[in-house]
């Protein structure tokens, strides 16, 4: 039998899917899951991408531009622009999700055996990309002592080697929520003119920061224009996760030159999801400020819950629709696939994304756990429920 080959072997497997078997298996037991693992909306797409959708005239679905649909990225530029973010058409390559535009940009601007630092917890698939880019991810150490801040500066220097290209954060944060202030970009900013890497920042959850927070763009940073690359994405805006479309922004033009490069080898950027996006830009204010309501409610809810249970601690995300929960108990992976295969409660369970996925550290994440609350008030807290009869009972509990 052939041997696959090295990234064939040794790509992570998701974390936030893997346990998708015991799901499936539990519902097949007409149990209810709850699904708290994974960052799928139930908020409907803007009907003016739908529509657009359903109206299509065109009787041939052609190749478009590699870049994009030029439509498409002109109408992006109005809508960066409303965020307070001056780009041209010429600045961004449109992708297949944020997943290609990171994948891309890993391909571009660090070499196989290069480095790139990035706060732990982060989002799982980043260790994905890393692998079949050849790149090293050096974790930078955060903790939910202080509900993830951004480590000390002084620890990024202390990783930074000669084989350090890069340093990638997610803001607001997946999976942690927290967001990160001008201020501490401001220090990234110094740390990447200083040592001469890419500053790479996954902005995908802008939208989404509560309690009057700011969002603040590392486009906005000045003096790092042929440093800096946003990574961006209409899943999480319009609730379109399965258009699977998503941009690299950078006002470098060698990294959009060879960017382009890459997006001229699968073609171009699928054609009814730009039909869809480009339409879903003319939503109304007044549906962003109903989604952003909606999951700062859902986000009140779900934090209070959780904190009521004993030993359970959620900090209060700041953005984004995901928090890290520290539970009572030693193998969080073990508990995640126990709450499916032997625990139910009326009926219910829940399903969670074990912590130890969102970390490169080996030592870490062992009793933490990423919830998504894109699920309504009175189902997140039927699941919270269900969380705090589960630990009563598992035999794993640290009482």
């Amino acid at each position: 039998m052939p041997i696959l080959s090295d990234k064939g072997l040794h790509i992570p497997p998701s974390p936030i899917r893997k346990l998708v078997p015991y799901a499936e298996s539990a519902k097949r037991r007409g149990i209810k899951v709850y699904h708290l693992n994974i960052g799928q909306p139930d908020i409907p797409t803007p009907i003016e991408a739908v529509r657009a959708v359903q109206n299509v005239q065109d009787t041939v679905f052609e190749y478009g531009h590699s870049a994009g649909n030029e439509s498409y990225r002109r109408k992006l530029v109005g809508y960066y622009k409303s965020v307070g973010i001056d780009v041209t058409p010429d600045d961004m390559i449109i992708t297949v999700g944020g997943s290609e535009a990171l994948f891309m940009t890993m391909s571009v601007c660090v070499n196989p055996g290069d480095e790139v630092l990035v706060p732990e917890p982060f989002y799982a698939n980043y260790n994905g990309f890393a692998t079949e880019s050849g790149v090293n991810i050096k974790p930078i150490f955060s903790t939910i002592d202080n509900d993830f801040a951004l480590p000390p500066m002084e620890e990024f220097e202390r990783h930074i080697t000669p084989r350090t290209k890069a340093i990638l954060i997610c803001n607001p944060n997946n999976p942690t929520g927290y967001l990160y202030s001008k201020e501490e970009l401001e220090q990234l900013r110094d740390i990447v003119l200083r040592h001469d890497l890419f500053l790479i920042c996954d902005e995908v959850y802008r939208e989404f920061c509560y309690d009057g927070y700011q969002h603040f763009s590392v486009m906005n940073l000045t003096g790092v224009n042929e440093h800096v690359i946003m990574i961006d994405s209409v899943s999480k805006r319009y609730s379109m996760c399965g258009v699977r479309l998503g941009a690299m922004v950078s006002r470098n033009k060698q990294v959009i030159e060879a960017g382009l490069k890459m997006g001229q080898a699968r073609l171009c950027p699928p054609y009814l999801a730009q039909v869809a996006a480009e339409a879903a830009i003319d939503a109304s204010a007044s549906y962003f400020k109903q989604v952003h309501d909606e999951y700062e409610k859902r986000r009140n809810c779900i934090v209070k819950a959780l904190n009521d249970i004993d030993g359970v601690y959620c900090p209060m995300p700041k953005g984004s629709f995901y928090s890290i929960v520290k539970l009572p108990v030693k193998d969080a992976e073990h508990f995640a696939q126990w709450l499916l295969e032997s625990f139910e409660y009326k009926g219910q369970t829940v399903m969670v994304a074990p912590g130890t996925g969102f970390y490169a550290s080996l030592n870490l994440g062992h009793d933490e756990v990423r919830i998504a609350y894109v699920l309504k008030c009175e189902d997140l807290l039927a699941a919270a429920k269900c969380l705090e009869e589960a630990l009563k009972v598992y035999p794993g509990t640290i009482r």
